[in-house]
């Protein structure tokens, strides 16, 4: 049975994507296709922020992009050496909020400890941060994309804890999107079934799936990574056959399989 997974590639280069292998595990044929493209803005800005961390309470990343843009702030060799020294140690006495695995094992790679990460959504996440800070203390420093959703934010004004977003990263589609998804139905034919990882992926590819199934589209088993990504596809007209629990490779999988009856 094939499986069209809509995301990018995993962060790192190593090695096979851990959904792929996954669901190889259960017997699936998976394939990949990156649906979205990110630019960076705001570094400067952003390192600003981070050479002072006695002006915040901690910090928040609800996506790997987000990491990935502290990682590129760092990459000058001064900067570098100013993180080692001294800034990674004083925002390490502070709290670093994550949303899932991905996000938490880049993090670490910058030498800051995550916590929060078995939250699967900001949601979620806005709750474990509740309990955690005192209200009308330091601000949280929260680098997020242009199109980060209001959840997190809301929740935590209204249990009046502080936040500064800064928004890091635009986020587009993937230029070779159509063409891509154009080559895999004309050489690999109709997916069993597609997973969708964000509500950007939903927007950027629903039309062209539409288009390419044609009639059969009634015929796949459509699935979110997450319960933000679920909506989105519901909003869209289109049904959701298994939200995975938490978003690992794992949880995916068992859902996939358990839409399958399998």
């Amino acid at each position: 049975m094939k499986v069209l997974l809509l995301k990018d590639p995993k962060e790192r280069d190593s090695g096979p994507d851990p959904y792929i292998q996954e669901l190889g595990s259960y017997g699936f044929e998976a394939t990949l296709i990156p649906v979205l493209s990110f630019e960076f803005v705001s570094l400067q800005s952003l390192y600003e922020k981070l050479s002072h961390p006695e002006c915040y309470g901690g910090l928040i990343f609800t996506s790997p992009r987000a990491v990935e843009a502290v990682k590129l702030c760092l990459k000058e060799n001064s900067k570098n050496e100013a993180w080692t020294k001294s800034l990674k140690q004083k925002w390490n006495a502070k709290s670093t909020y994550v949303v899932g695995k991905a996000t938490a094992s880049l993090v670490e790679e910058i030498g800051l400890a995550p916590q929060g990460e078995k939250c699967g959504n900001a949601e979620k996440l806005a709750g474990y941060i509740c309990l955690k800070e005192t209200p009308n203390s330091s601000s949280l420093l929260f680098p997020c994309g242009a199109l980060k959703r209001e959840v997190l934010p809301t929740v935590l004004k209204e249990k009046g804890i502080l936040l500064e977003s800064l928004t890091i990263y635009q986020t587009a589609q993937h230029p070779n999107l159509q063409e891509s998804l154009k080559n895999y139905f004309s050489q690999q034919g109709m997916p069993a079934s597609i997973a969708f990882f964000s509500p950007s992926g939903v927007k950027f590819c629903l039309q062209h799936i539409q288009k390419f199934s044609g009639n059969f589209a009634d015929q796949i088993k459509f699935a979110a990574i997450g319960p933000t990504t679920a909506e989105a596809m519901e909003a869209e007209g289109v049904p959701v056959s298994c939200t995975a629990e938490n978003p690992t490779p794992q949880d995916l999988a068992a859902g996939i399989k358990k839409a399958f009856h399998l």
